[in-house]
């Protein structure tokens, strides 16, 4: 019987490792976001600076094991079986919950889960175990759950959301204030200031709150207890007069500065709050063995009040996990699909858009425009006078790459490393299991709304991210709590093969995740659209857009035949599938024609031209697209209703039409992809061919429409792909004259236009 509880302990220690894994693939944002966003550090010193505070926070966080071991729970009320059941069940839900929203690329807090799930998983045991005693009721279900506790960590979480959009917000507004957006300009003594105030903060919240505790604290103890005022002091003295120095000899930049040790910081306070998420309750699990194994009491009558005593974590299991979390840091490639969700909802000034609006935000951006008014509309006009100038951005004009502009300046990204470090080592302090994403995601948004980073064209976008990223969070505790119940009651009544069948479902769903994120990752760097290049003149935007174009080409062909061929066999699932790869093209082309702004600016002042070519050429391929679209969507609507099926003589026919499109298909990407326009005689040849089967198929079906029994449906369906089918040739063919026209025209500016 031993034997089962080895194994689970050692299932344990590889959910630990995955988990560690998984975990940190979510929570790099918290403490990477600001660096990255700011660009005002490389990404590779931003990873080594992050990467020691990780590995160092590590060894701070013994004290916050606790939470795993007695913070929900009541361990004396539960035995070793039990108990055991309860931490496999909380591993397996936390893995599967946090991959899915990393696959999704939305944050999500890994405090909530672990705590939900702790919680859902101690309920539906204690429900068990009432259920089986005739002298308890569920009135007694509050004797086995740590209410106090529970209720103190879950409003703590809550609570930390309003504190830390407020705080980060007025922060930010102050800050604004002080320096404006032509911060270079400020004079040295204040950036001396600043940076003497953040580096205090910094210094005392996470050195020395954060620290206090554990065992790197007790040497400084006597020291620092009841000094703590001086040495903030001395600390600002101190750090402001270096600042100082070293800017007026070195012309030194202390924000950036702030930014690499709030980098640091934040990452040691990260490590310090969350590690707990990943290892705690395996740890927990290892002292229940522990206090069991050789006790000679069997497992379904070992009582465990062993983890409501202080057990200390070992400080090579806590480095070891550190060294685990950075590895992860620096080679998943999910957590920079996370971290692009919260720096586009922080950008300052437009991007491109992931979130659609709804009601809620647009009521939300009414109300807060209303309300900024009202205060307008009270504030004396010299302080309006005043915060307008400090509030004033710059004035972007050329842009080579935007892509490579900075999503906020240094004083925003300041701001959120200090704040974020600050709530979340005061937490650590009184050994609250803050959630660190919630808290770096909200000072994140209230200092992007003080910034006025949302702006009118942008603010109803990033509202309903905000809403969409926070319905998400309510979404994982209800999540969490119920997928950690449901596993509890499995394993218990199912015994050791219902442990081993979801620790096998587990592997097997990251396996998959895993393979798919590649693949997706492979696809879309295969098939994207847009391209990084430099487009600085006509020639070169030519070159460009053929490639776009020749793409296009290729993929409307695949899916052309795909929806002939699904179509016939009336084969619905394969026409949904052929319906989900058409949008994904068409989004990317969305992508396209949205930053058509964008591209414009990046243009050098001589090539306006490139800018009229290249709008005509996405006109174009948007009349493809929707040609293609129309065919897919009525043909997928004509199946899905069950519909009869097309008439042998038209689904030959559209098989002709299939095939002679796919030849003119093939010619005309062969013409963008090497150039070969001279033979765009016989691809005018091709079309009029293929024009003219047309008209013979819509004429053979107005025959049959009058001679013979036909659907109407059926004919409705027939014409609209017949129809749209020459609107789609219209479009490419009005795409090879206009590069014909171009080229004639250009040549002269460089004649090897394709080379």
């Amino acid at each position: 019987m031993e034997n089962i509880y080895i194994y689970m302990l050692i299932a344990l220690v590889l959910l630990a490792v995955i988990d560690l894994v998984v975990g940190v693939s979510n929570d790099a944002i918290n403490f990477l976001n600001s660096a990255i966003g700011s660009k005002v550090i490389s990404v590779r010193n931003i990873m080594i600076i992050a990467s020691i505070g990780i590995f160092l926070g590590a060894a701070t966080s013994s004290g916050m094991m606790e939470v795993a071991r007695k913070g929900i729970f009541i361990p004396g009320k539960f035995y070793f079986n039990e108990i055991m059941y309860i931490f496999m069940a909380v591993m397996v839900a936390d893995i599967l919950l946090l991959d899915t929203f990393n696959s999704f690329g939305m944050p999500t807090s890994t405090t909530v889960s672990i705590v939900f799930e702790l919680l859902g998983a101690a309920v539906a045991m204690a429900i068990i175990k009432i259920l089986a005693d005739d002298t308890e009721t569920i009135v007694n279900l509050s004797s086995y759950i740590n209410t106090a506790k529970a209720l103190q960590i879950i409003s703590g979480i809550l609570l930390s959301v309003l504190i830390a959009f407020s705080v980060g917000a007025m922060v930010q507004f102050i800050s604004r204030l002080v320096y404006s957006f032509q911060f270079e300009k400020k004079k040295k003594y204040v950036n001396a200031i600043f940076g003497g105030l953040a580096i205090t903060a910094i210094t005392y919240f996470i050195f020395m709150k954060g620290l206090k505790g554990t065992d790197f604290y007790k040497p400084l103890q006597a020291q620092l207890d009841g000094n703590e005022m001086f040495v903030m002091l001395g600390s600002f003295i101190f750090w402001a007069v270096i600042a100082y120095i070293l800017t007026v000899l070195t012309k030194f930049n202390i924000l950036k500065f702030v930014i690499g040790i709030g980098t640091f910081s934040l990452a040691l306070a990260f490590s310090g709050n969350d590690l707990v998420n990943f290892i705690g309750v395996p740890i927990a699990a290892l002292n229940s063995f522990q206090a069991w194994n050789g006790s000679g009491i069997a497992a379904s009558e070992f009582g465990m009040d062993i983890l409501s005593k202080k057990v200390p974590t070992q400080t090579l299991l806590l480095f070891i996990a550190g060294g685990i979390m950075v590895v992860t840091l620096w080679f998943s490639n999910k957590a920079k699909k996370v971290a692009a969700t919260e720096i586009n909802l922080s950008r300052q000034g437009e991007a491109s858009e992931r979130f659609q609006p709804n009601q809620v935000s647009r009521a939300v951006v009414r109300g807060t425009s209303a309300l900024g008014n009202a205060f307008n509309r009270i504030l004396p006009d010299s302080f309006l006078n005043f915060m307008s100038k400090q509030f004033a951005k710059p004035v972007e004009k050329h842009i080579e790459n935007r892509e490579d502009q900075p999503a906020f300046d240094m004083i925003r990204a300041a701001v959120n490393l200090v704040v974020a470090g600050i709530l979340i080592s005061i937490a650590t302090s009184y050994k609250l299991p803050l959630s660190t994403t919630y808290v770096t995601f909200m000072v994140a948004m209230g200092t992007s709304l003080a910034d006025k980073a949302w702006g009118r064209e942008s603010a109803v976008y990033r509202v309903a991210g905000v809403l969409n990223v926070i319905g998400g969070w309510f979404l994982t505790a209800f999540s969490a709590f119920t997928i950690a119940a449901i596993f509890v009651t499995i394993m218990y009544f199912g015994g050791f093969v219902a442990v081993m069948g979801l620790f096998v479902l587990v592997l097997f769903v990251l396996a998959k995740s895993t393979l798919k994120h590649a693949k997706e990752a492979k696809d879309e760097k295969a098939n994207k659209v847009t391209e990084k290049e430099e487009l600085k003149t006509i020639n070169s935007v030519m070159k460009n857009s053929s490639n776009h174009i020749s793409e296009v080409t290729i993929r409307v062909n695949k899916l052309y035949k795909h929806v002939l061929t699904d179509l016939s066999a009336h084969n619905l699932e394969k026409l949904a599938k052929t319906k989900k790869h058409v949008a994904k093209l068409n989004k990317e082309l969305d992508e396209l024609r949205n930053n058509v702004f964008y591209f414009i600016q990046s243009l050098d002042d001589t090539t306006v031209k490139s800018s009229r070519f290249y709008i005509h050429v996405l006109d174009y391929l948007q009349d493809v697209m929707q040609s293609i679209d129309y065919i897919s969507s009525t043909s997928y609507v004509h199946v899905n209703n069950n519909h009869k099926e097309l008439k042998e003589t038209q689904i030959a026919d559209l098989y002709q039409v299939g095939d002679k499109l796919s030849k003119l298909l093939d010619k005309i990407q062969v013409a963008f992809d090497e150039d070969t326009f001279s033979d765009a005689q016989m691809i005018i040849k091709d079309k009029d061919e293929l024009f003219e089967y047309i008209a013979n198929s819509l004429d053979n079906q107005v025959h049959r429409i009058r001679t013979e029994d036909s659907s109407k449906r059926n004919t409705t369906l027939y014409f609209g792909i017949l129809l749209e089918t020459k609107d789609l040739v219209k479009a490419l063919m009005s795409l090879l004259t206009l590069f014909d026209k171009y080229k004639t025209l250009y040549k002269k500016d460089d004649t090897n236009i394709f080379s």
